[in-house]
């Protein structure tokens, strides 16, 4: 059965239209309750949300259409979606919704789920929660109704939570640090947690008013967080995004720092304290200058698909413990059982510490190679499904794949949502890469 509503995370989409709506949403709460209790005669819900105007009529629908179905409700109101896994698995509940578009603009909204061990969810759970939608509504009686309750203590408990995932010897006094929180729903959580651990800190995109969330600011507009260090004098900068599960760092100099180099900072560290640490997982974005550099290291890269749901997917398979995207979703296995900004970022600065050495330092020798991206439309969605047997573009990719001769890549694929080819080249040499997008972005159309 294919998936109408389920993308690659949840359900996402525009307030207002199908199916971010609060008919849609109590008709989800409603499917979700009974796919629960099947397997329980009593399951009870955590749902938190980021700071998102359209969060508190989806929140309330989707109480509702669980509270019908017989199905208890626990509400965290503004929590990071890693605060939510965390709080579902802590809490030995059933489920956990996050009710965030994470870095989308306000307009958009969405419903991200956690299974009880605070993992996101396989693709056979999202079919029956389809299949439900299509069935006829059962509704529980006044005696089997669900009922709600609101956790005082959630962002509390998370807090100390992120703070039990660094050494008990780690301190950041000394540091001053910039946090950006987008506007989002780490806005009293992530300021609170570097304070805790000794730091000075400067808040910026904590003031949510609703409309404003990943607005200038945040791990997609780290611009904002690259002026607040220059002008405050800090030492570094945490970007997050508006549910916290995407991190940038920029140190005292303005350099920002992506995913890729991110990772590559945790995996030394691990290798530092002489940790087994065979392989990392990527994506096929991640950047091959991070993929030659873990290899003279002795770590293996391996390539998911792009979303943090297959970088989780590939490391459960392997047994590994780190992996992430170049837009900072970071997965560090050993600490949270999914992708965590402020966790990811004390990690990073961690690494620092026990080295004694900034972080730039440790990414001495990691130096990106540029990445040449050109999206080129087709005529129609049917041209998409059959770019493949476009002879002239194989002909083409085979005789740039020559030309880069392992000092670069190719990526070729299909957006899933128009009718676009995304062609990529990277490479040591920007122009050179870009000559080469161009000639397999000709060769795409003809």
């Amino acid at each position: 059965m294919a998936r109408h509503y389920f993308g690659t995370d949840g359900i996402r989409g525009e307030v207002g239209s199908t199916p971010i709506t609060a008919e849609f949403m109590l008709r989800l709460g409603h499917a979700v309750g009974q796919v629960l209790r099947r397997d329980n005669s009593r399951p009870a819900v955590l749902i938190g949300k980021d700071t998102r105007i359209s969060g508190y009529m989806i929140e309330s629908a989707l109480e509702a259409g669980l509270a019908s179905a017989g199905v208890d409700t626990v509400l965290t109101g503004p929590l990071p979606t890693p605060g939510v896994a965390y709080l579902t698995r802590a809490l030995r509940l059933d489920l956990g919704l996050v009710i965030s578009a994470s870095h989308n603009a306000y307009q958009d909204n969405g419903v991200k789920f956690f299974s009880a061990k605070g993992e996101k969810l396989p693709d056979g759970w999202e079919i029956e929660v389809e299949a439900a939608l299509s069935a006829p509504a059962r509704w529980a009686n006044s005696a089997e109704l669900g009922k709600a309750r609101r956790l005082d203590d959630a962002r509390g408990r998370y807090i100390e939570f992120c703070k039990s995932t660094v050494s008990k010897d780690l301190s950041l006094r000394g540091l001053k640090i910039v946090v950006d929180a987008a506007h989002g729903a780490a806005y009293q959580v992530a300021p609170a947690v570097f304070h805790e651990l000794g730091a000075e800190v400067v808040s910026i995109g904590c003031e949510p008013d609703g409309i404003n969330i990943n607005h200038g600011v945040g791990a997609t507009a780290p611009q904002a967080l690259v002026a607040a260090v220059a002008k405050h004098g800090a030492n570094y900068g945490i970007a997050l995004d508006g549910d916290a599960d995407r991190l940038l760092l920029v140190d005292h100099n303005g350099r920002v720092f992506n995913g890729d180099e991110l990772l590559y900072a945790m995996v030394t560290d691990r290798q530092a304290q002489h940790l087994p640490m065979p392989g990392a997982v990527g994506t096929l974005m991640t950047n091959m200058a991070v993929e030659l550099a873990l290899r003279n290291r002795g770590v293996e890269l391996v390539r998911a698909k792009v979303g943090d749901r297959y970088v989780l997917e590939e490391l459960s398979a392997r047994g590994w413990l780190l992996g992430g995207e170049g837009s900072g979703h970071l997965l560090a296995l050993d600490k949270h059982t999914t992708g965590d900004g402020i966790v990811s970022a004390l990690q990073v600065l961690q690494a620092t510490q026990r080295a004694c050495a900034p972080l730039a330092e440790l990414l001495q020798g990691v130096t990106l190679f540029p990445q040449t991206l050109l999206n080129v439309r087709l005529g129609s969605q049917d041209d998409l499904l059959h770019w493949k047997s476009n002879a002239g573009l194989a002909k083409v990719t085979r005789e740039v794949e020559t030309e880069l001769a392992g000092q670069g890549r190719v990526l070729i694929r299909a957006s899933g949502t128009e009718p676009v080819l995304r062609v990529m080249v990277e490479t040591r040499d920007a122009a050179w890469g870009q000559r080469l997008a161009r000639r397999l972005a000709d060769a795409a159309v003809c």
